[in-house]
């Protein structure tokens, strides 16, 4: 096992067996740190306050969409989602089941060997990570990721093993979702609860929204 550490909130592990891993998420317990592995590659961040906010503001945004709409969800945040037989783990930003709400409703004890993945997996990467996590959410099997940068949200869809950009939400596909930031940005001052009205209005109104080219 290699160790690179490339900054102060980030460690990177080369050449880690499975087992290594599985020994250091039990080691690790409850902690502030997420952990994404593709293959022998294991990336641990610690997360920053602009991270933990972006995170926490859309992942409120999604849930206020649903309410809106009437949709069903269940939100898991970041879980471990992990196939010993893919080699893949991840811990997303925060992860929702939409379309297979239903079949796992209540459910405390989810395993993707034989549960369907989240419908939608949230990455925010103001840390600018390292490790890729696109082959990683593919192999798992998440259909859709939202992924935030530096005030702009990008779409991506899952088609035949690779994340393709679209201007669309699978989930939300008369919403203009890559709109959201500028809401955000928009209402920012006013505080949490301003956004979220801002967001749910913007939704009753039918979601449209021009981007700057």
């Amino acid at each position: 096992m290699t160790v690179a550490k490339n900054r102060a909130d980030r460690v990177m592990l080369y050449d880690i067996s499975w087992q290594q891993f599985e020994n250091l998420l039990k080691d690790l317990g409850h902690r502030a740190a997420k952990l994404a592995c593709d293959r022998t590659t294991l990336e641990i961040i610690t997360p920053l306050p602009e991270h933990e906010h972006y995170k926490e503001v859309i992942s409120d945004l999604v849930k206020e969409i649903a309410d809106v709409l009437d949709l069903d969800y269940e939100s898991y945040g970041s879980t471990t989602w992990k196939r010993e037989s893919r080699m893949a783990e991840v811990e997303s930003d925060n992860c929702f089941y939409f379309q297979n709400e239903a079949a796992i409703r209540g459910r405390l004890d989810l395993d993707l060997r034989q549960d369907p993945p989240p419908d939608l997996a949230l990455e925010i990467d103001v840390t600018s990570k390292s490790l890729n996590r696109f082959p990683i959410y593919a192999r798992l099997g998440v259909p859709e990721l939202w992924c935030y940068d530096s005030g702009e949200l990008k779409i991506y869809h899952l088609q035949d093993g690779e994340y393709v950009e679209s201007e669309k939400s699978l989930l939300f596909p008369t919403l203009a979702i890559r709109y959201l930031p500028k809401l955000i940005e928009q209402n920012r001052a006013n505080g949490r609860r301003a956004i979220r009205q801002a967001v749910r209005e913007w939704v009753r109104k039918g979601g449209k929204g021009e981007l700057p080219c």
